[in-house]
């Protein structure tokens, strides 16, 4: 399928997570193992193709004999104009799989972002991208403590609650709240929202409570998971599992969205990829 967004990183080698999505053009990326601003390069990619996409000459992308990995999500293609919330957007969005991109210029002001999705959704991140900023990540959704947020790009921050940033309020089938911060809504500041429906079949998110036992719990999600991506509650760093890289239980071979680190054979990360969960 031609991707709407691709998150590279290395894995023999220390390298950032790049981010492009087709909303903002091959041309822009944002690094989620930083607080920077926008970048503006044709290094990363050249281009998203009806079957894939062509990488450039960046060592992140294509170093000679480097290994890497690309995560793709397909959205709705070119972008539309949305006036469902208080700030009007541009979104992309794919509302059978349940996952959309949208950007907005930031007001100053409390406002509701339209997300295009046709259902509430289950997880949010916010970037600005005009403005060094963290990355913001509204999980109220998953632990049904609304006002919340964690950083993409920190490994502290660990469920902070600040309604300047994400209100406490429920997300809906067509809106998002954001506050007045400006790492979500500074004035005039540019931003791009990821946000994530749960779709039956597809995509899951959820929490457990672990036993501290070399067998651990075990968490249904009704498919069979390829990505999984999750943290501690308290202060820790984020990791990420997929079934490409590591096909064979437990899957060991981590990689960290906060940290520009090499892939790891971390037995501390072990995970069993099964039919119907982990």
């Amino acid at each position: 399928f031609q991707p709407d967004l691709i998150w590279f990183k290395g894995r023999n080698h220390g390298g950032q997570n790049v981010w492009i999505d087709s909303v903002r053009g091959t041309n822009k990326n944002i690094k989620s193992d930083g607080n920077a601003v926008e970048g503006t390069t044709t290094a990363f990619l050249l281009s998203f193709n009806p079957n894939g996409f062509t990488v450039g000459q960046s060592g992140t992308t294509n170093g000679s004999g480097e290994t890497n990995v690309a995560w793709c999500w397909k959205a709705g293609g070119a972008a539309v104009a949305n006036t469902d919330g208080t700030i009007n957007t541009q979104v992309s969005a794919n509302q059978r799989a349940g996952f959309s991109i949208v950007t907005y210029t930031g007001t100053g002001s409390a406002a509701t972002i339209g997300h295009g999705l046709g259902k509430a959704p289950k997880l949010i991140i916010v970037k600005n991208r005009t403005t060094q900023q963290d990355w913001f990540v509204n999980n109220g959704m998953i632990l049904n403590d609304l006002g919340k947020y964690y950083k993409l790009n920190s490994s502290g921050s660990s469920n902070a609650s600040d309604t300047n940033v994400f209100p406490n309020t429920t997300p809906t089938s067509t809106v998002f709240s954001v506050g007045t911060d400006n790492a979500v809504n500074g004035s005039s500041d540019n931003y791009v929202a990821y946000v994530w429906s749960e779709i039956p079949g597809f995509s899951q998110f959820g929490y457990w409570t672990g036993s501290g036992t070399s067998k651990g719990p075990y968490i249904h999600t009704g498919f069979t998971p390829r990505l999984i991506i999750y943290r501690k509650e308290s202060d820790t760093n984020w990791h990420m599992l997929d079934s490409k890289r590591d096909s064979l239980n437990p899957n060991t071979a981590g990689l960290d969205p906060n940290l520009p680190n090499a892939e790891a054979d971390d037995s501390n990360l072990a995970i069993d990829f099964l039919s119907d969960g982990f």
